[in-house]
């Protein structure tokens, strides 16, 4: 199964994830399908930034998002 997950990157106690596309048996950091933008929570402003499309895209292929990943989706209005 395909999901869409965050992606942790960053150092110690400043978190940047990354919004990818994986299979959901790799593990957090693996290999990655696509890239899809990223989510910074500490960053004022824009803290979630993804290519509304290419989620579109994915969703439509069957991909499953995450439990925040769909929280996050839903805040952005896709």
């Amino acid at each position: 199964m395909v999901k869409i997950r965050l992606q942790r990157a960053g150092t110690k106690k400043k978190p940047f994830y990354k919004v990818v596309v994986v299979d959901s048996r790799k593990r957090r950091d693996g290999a990655v399908i696509e890239s899809l933008g990223h989510y910074q929570p500490i960053v004022k402003g824009e803290q979630f930034v993804v290519d509304r499309e290419k989620v579109s895209e994915w969703l439509k292929k069957g991909a499953q998002p995450t439990e925040t990943i769909a929280k996050l989706l839903k805040k952005a209005g896709i």
